[in-house]
């Protein structure tokens, strides 16, 4: 026998038209249910993903001092000889990628370093990751990967100054500042080859060849910090672009330093910006989102997250804030030297506390 069909539970009315009901007590209490739900979202959000310790610096800049002066100059010649001089470099300009190749190798190897060529075929073409490693002491055998990629951008006549000769400065100034350091953890120093379209997030990624050739030798990866698009920054209102909604929740000018990571590197995340903010007067910004969030995983962190390791991108913003991204005005004279080597200044410490490195 068929159960009796309950009776239809009519709820209050709270806002109706003549006898169209558009909103009862039930729904209410379903909006009230889902606001609330939206709110602890929010608040988790937050939380997890967007507080940070320490405040970002506020206010004028100090004085430069006279290391941030050598910084600019150490800067300002590797992205002059990799995007001035050099210019185009990738699998469409060969000339120019065995060039920046061999000039990185020059420079590591005039601060005593070996290095190690990870060399592979993409395209008919052998592109090659180049490493520097300075060991370390009682920890060695925990590694932090300073890295950055390479190759510019595919376009004909895109030299690609701040994307990334600004991130491959970087590599080679600390790699510099810390050759000869004596401290707890390896540091390793890494120019990876293809992270440009077409090879960006593909098995033909170098940064992504290298991760899954540490995974495979069981390295303990312990940090990754990777810079890409370094050196531009700029006090204009509405300077600095975010995706949605990220965009409420930041300042609108393009003035600082971005540290980014996913909610896995989130302690990696908030350890930097600590370490950031208690080292450097330069205001900085830190977020630790979902991968999904656009732009949180664009460079060569995202091939050790692929990997399960802890990794950090350093950036000016990339496409949000520079106006010449993948174009062919993205030339040296375009960044600010100045204050790309406060940053770095800062980004040096950071590394120096991370791999407990005394020099």
């Amino acid at each position: 026998m068929a159960e009796p069909a309950k009776p239809r539970t009519v709820s209050e009315p709270i806002w109706q038209i003549g006898r169209l009901v558009l909103l009862d007590r039930a729904g209410a209490r379903r909006i009230k249910r889902m606001g609330l739900a939206l709110l602890i979202c929010a608040v988790a959000f937050d939380l997890i993903c967007l507080e940070m310790p320490g405040r970002s610096y506020r206010g004028p800049l100090p004085p430069v001092t006279a290391h941030q002066r050598d910084i600019e100059a150490a800067l300002r010649g590797h992205v002059e000889k990799l995007a001035g001089e050099i210019g185009d470099r990738n699998t469409n300009a060969m000339d120019g990628y065995r060039a920046a190749e061999q000039y990185i190798v020059d420079e590591f190897e005039h601060l005593g370093y070996g290095v190690e060529r990870q060399t592979y075929r993409v395209d008919g073409e052998s592109c090659s990751n180049l490493i520097a490693e300075q060991p370390g002491g009682e920890l060695r055998d925990e590694i932090v990967v300073v890295g950055a990629h390479y190759d510019s951008v595919g376009c004909v006549g895109c030299p690609g100054a701040n994307d990334n000769a600004s991130g491959v400065a970087l590599v080679l100034y600390l790699a510099e500042a810390f050759a000869g350091s004596s401290g707890a953890r390896t540091l390793r120093f890494v120019a990876f080859a293809n992270e440009e379209p077409p090879y960006f997030w593909t098995a033909n990624q170098g940064s992504l060849v290298y991760a899954k050739e540490c995974r495979r030798r069981g390295d303990r990866i312990v940090a990754v910090f990777t810079p890409d698009t370094m050196g531009y920054y700029t006090d204009r209102p509405h300077s600095q672009k975010y995706p949605l909604p990220i965009g409420l929740l930041y300042p609108n000018k393009g003035n600082f330093l971005g540290i980014i990571g996913n909610v896995r590197s989130r302690a990696l995340v908030r350890r930097t910006v600590k370490l950031f903010r208690t080292h450097a007067m330069f205001p900085s910004e830190g977020i630790a989102a979902p991968g999904v969030v656009p732009g949180i995983g664009w460079s060569d962190h995202w091939s050790f997250w692929k990997e399960g390791y802890p990794a950090v991108m350093f950036s000016d913003g990339g496409p949000w804030r520079y106006p010449y991204y993948h174009k062919p005005a993205d030339t040296p004279e375009k960044l600010d030297y100045e204050r790309f080597a406060r940053a770095v200044d800062g980004i040096e410490a950071v590394v120096a506390e991370v791999a407990e490195a005394s020099r």
